[in-house]
């Protein structure tokens, strides 16, 4: 979140603690008095296409772009259609070098081509995420599902 604006990648299996990193660095930028913003990948683009559909497109990516971090959480767990990919990809252009970048997901970078459609697309995606980027993957099991199978955090009705 400093002067070089880089950006990190958090890929894993599910549960094993992605999004938990991402919330304590925001909430860590937001104490530091960085401007911090979290979406994913589904409200990120509901907000682009009524930006689009209200002509007001420009004023929002001027507002990603004055971000100091951007975290976009659990990229892949819900389907993206092409017009989601392409907005995605436009958020993330628009802050290359700009902004610093969290992005969490299930997916290993090389399985991207999965959730961004068409491939030239996700490969211009990661490009720009990896470069001035960090990668962290994360292994293991679930931490909510050994949680549930042993009985704590259950509450009998």
């Amino acid at each position: 979140m400093g002067k070089t604006k880089e950006n990190l990648l958090v890929l894993g299996p599910p549960g094993t603690g992605k999004s938990f990193l991402a919330e304590a660095l925001a909430s860590a930028g937001i104490e530091a008095g960085f401007r911090v913003a979290w979406y994913t990948p589904e409200t990120l683009c509901r907000y682009m296409d009524i930006a689009k559909a209200t002509d007001t497109l420009a004023k929002m990516m001027l507002k990603l772009m004055r971000m100091d971090l951007i975290v976009i959480d659990d990229l892949g767990i819900l389907p993206m259609n092409s017009m989601e990919s392409e907005s995605l990809y436009r958020a993330v252009d628009a802050c290359y070098e700009k902004t610093s970048m969290i992005v969490t997901s299930n997916y290993p970078i090389a399985s991207f081509d999965e959730i961004i459609t068409p491939r030239s697309l996700a490969a211009a995606l990661v490009d720009r995420l990896a470069h001035h980027g960090h990668l962290i993957e994360t292994k293991g099991d679930s931490i909510r599902l050994s949680q549930a199978l042993s009985g704590k955090g259950v509450v009998p009705l």
